[in-house]
């Protein structure tokens, strides 16, 4: 691989400033997370499209998914953008999928059937 690829195999990465980074992708019926070597200042865009994580879910858009790390959002404000944000050694980079349901919606739904079966039991 080309000195400026951040995917590289493990006899490169043992000669070479690499760091080890996750990328994680997880669906309701299954889950991927995806451990390689990058070089030093590898960014969590670049080590989403080194991961192969796209060919093996092809739904996953790069340009617009939202990406965090650690459940912290790579959103320009808290912490930057992909693009731009160096990993480093341990980074989990998670890719996240748009909910089926809203939260609030769903536990006000819980609520009321709670409050229900209460009701019903008087």
């Amino acid at each position: 691989m080309a000195p400026s690829d951040p995917g590289l195999t493990a006899k490169e990465a043992a000669g070479s400033n690499q760091i080890t980074v996750e990328v994680a992708y997880a669906l309701p019926q299954r889950q991927c997370i995806k451990s390689l070597q990058v070089r030093a200042g590898c960014t969590a865009l670049e080590a989403v499209l080194a991961s192969g994580i796209v060919q093996e879910f092809p739904e996953i858009d790069v340009a617009t998914v939202p990406m965090g790390i650690f459940a912290k959002l790579l959103d320009g404000k808290t912490l930057p953008l992909p693009s731009v944000y160096e990993l480093k050694a341990g980074d989990r980079v998670e890719l996240y999928r748009p909910l089926i349901a809203d939260p609030k919606a769903i536990r006000q739904q819980r609520a009321a059937k709670a409050r229900q079966l209460r009701t019903n039991q008087d």
